[in-house]
């Protein structure tokens, strides 16, 4: 199950090209209701101590008998956290972040770092933003000798940034970028991986150990 999951960035940007189907499953954290109101998107469940959501949104939401799982204000998780992880224990394999990147830095931070959570190693989860697409590549490999990868599709010309998350990424080998990684590090605090180039319509990554951020923007919003 695919569940896209709506956080509440003040200065959030509608997903290029992405929208929930009937099968999917919307949930939004406090806030992000408003976005998904103001996407026209269904609503299927909001959590959170709402204390950022507006009144009139709220009373919507009441009167179409939309499910709430109202949380306590004071809490060790962000309500971003909370709603991933009832979307995990929901069923969902795949999760489509949105409104996640915008507004105060220290939020942003902590969501892009919401991916490296141990629960989501199993699931397929991406922070989509307009046209900026970030994932987490978990390196290793397993015992058949297959390296940990990851497949990019977009076009070609559109930015590939790759960031190591928690320590220095090793054994990183590209295919079809403009500037190519052959088993090579990427170090932990280094910008080397930064406005890679997409030679083709579809990039691919391989990493042996380590986490890396992969960040994909799209030439179109590059344009806009």
């Amino acid at each position: 199950m695919r569940a896209f999951v709506v956080a509440g960035s003040p200065v959030a940007q509608k997903p290029i090209r992405l929208a929930p189907g009937p099968a999917d499953r919307v949930i939004a954290a406090d806030y992000g209701a408003h976005h998904v109101l103001a996407w026209g998107w269904p609503l299927h469940l909001l959590i959170g101590d709402l204390d950022s959501l507006p009144a009139a949104d709220l009373e919507a939401i009441r009167a179409m008998g939309i499910p709430m799982v109202t949380a306590p204000a004071a809490k060790d998780e962000t309500d971003l956290e909370l709603a991933l992880m009832h979307a995990l224990d929901g069923g969902a394999r795949e999760l489509v972040i949105c409104a996640a990147l915008g507004g105060r830095a220290d939020h942003m931070l902590a969501n892009v770092l919401l991916l490296a959570r141990p629960e989501l190693a199993d699931a397929s989860a991406a922070i989509v933003e307009a046209g900026q697409t970030v994932r987490l590549l978990r390196g290793g490999v397993s015992a058949a000798g297959e390296t940990a990868h990851l497949t990019v599709v977009g076009a070609a010309g559109d930015l590939l940034t790759l960031l190591p998350l928690a320590g220095d990424a090793r054994g990183v080998t590209t295919a079809g970028l403009l500037y190519p990684l052959s088993d090579e590090p990427l170090l932990f605090g280094r910008a080397r991986g930064i406005s890679n180039v997409l030679s083709a319509s579809v990039a691919q990554i391989w990493l042996r150990e380590g986490l890396l951020l992969v960040i994909h923007t799209s030439q179109a919003l590059e344009a806009s």
